[in-house]
């Protein structure tokens, strides 16, 4: 099977197109063969890039641990940098069909490869704000020193943006408990299925530095429906203003994030090959 890793801010992921789906059960088995860094080829996920009979093309996200995504905004830039770099199509607005809807791609071309692409997320779904009791996350002192607390409760905005995210203002991205309290708030009661989670400070009102806990993945360098997720939570807390650009800063690099007044949301970031690999069996 030959495939492709390529990464959008470090958010990597490895591609496979294919003209059929493969079973489920193998798609996840060898997402969590081929994702482990040590001895595989390492990456967040595969995705998966079908024929569409609605859109252009279709995708299909399944995490390291083998559990399958919704959305990934940092993976489908790469889906429309697939396609169109190894001709597959000529179109520079495509339509991709995902578990979460069909989503629009507006590549940006630089000497016939894609650098970068923006993506029409959708509407930002919002929810009421929420009281994670940290009791029974088992936290310790130090892990909620940053975070917006009120005695024994962490303020939580979710936010869908096809898929579920818990966004947490800070005042200290740079030192926020990925490890600890986002592993918790993963599998809290108050998300069923799980969530991803973001530790967002407010650098000023253009500008948000973030952080992820991504559910099924762990930390990982970026999260585009993430960083869709925490700027939509800004902008709903006032932190940010609307129909304006807002840098989102994330460990691998930044994303331009604007969150119309109707709540939908517009992302552009870069895209990224790293290597093309074949596997053996």
């Amino acid at each position: 099977m030959k495939f492709t890793k390529m990464h959008g801010l470090g958010n990597d992921y490895l591609y496979v197109y294919s003209q059929t789906e493969s079973g489920d059960e193998e798609a996840r088995d060898l997402s969590i063969r081929l994702s482990d860094r040590h001895f595989g080829a390492g990456s967040d996920g595969m995705i998966w890039i079908l024929p569409s009979r609605v859109a252009d093309f279709k995708m299909r996200i399944f995490n390291a641990d083998g559990s399958e995504a919704k959305m990934c905004g940092n993976g489908i830039r790469c889906v429309g940098k697939y396609v169109y770099d190894k001709g597959y199509t000529q179109k520079t607005e495509l339509k991709v069909e995902t578990l979460s809807g069909v989503k629009t791609l507006t590549l940006f071309v630089e000497d016939g490869r894609v650098s970068r692409a923006s993506v029409e997320m959708g509407k930002a779904v919002f929810y009421d704000i929420m009281a994670l009791d940290v009791k029974t996350l088992e936290a310790g002192k130090k892990d909620l020193e940053a975070l917006d607390c009120e005695g024994d409760a962490i303020h939580c905005f979710p936010v869908s943006m096809g898929n579920p995210h818990a966004v947490i203002f800070t005042k200290d991205a740079e030192n926020a408990p990925l490890t600890t309290m986002g592993a918790a708030i993963e599998h809290h009661p108050a998300f069923p299925g799980g969530v991803n989670v973001e530790f967002v400070q407010v650098v000023d009102r253009k500008t948000l530095r973030m952080r992820v806990w991504e559910r099924g993945s762990g930390v990982t360098m970026a999260c585009g429906t993430g960083a869709c997720a925490s700027a939509a939570a800004a902008v709903r807390a006032g932190y940010c203003s609307p129909d304006t650009d807002i840098q989102v800063i994330l460990d691998g690099g930044s994303l331009t994030v604007r969150v119309a007044k109707d709540h939908r949301v517009l992302m552009t970031g870069p895209a990224a090959t790293v290597y093309e690999g074949e596997t053996e069996d």
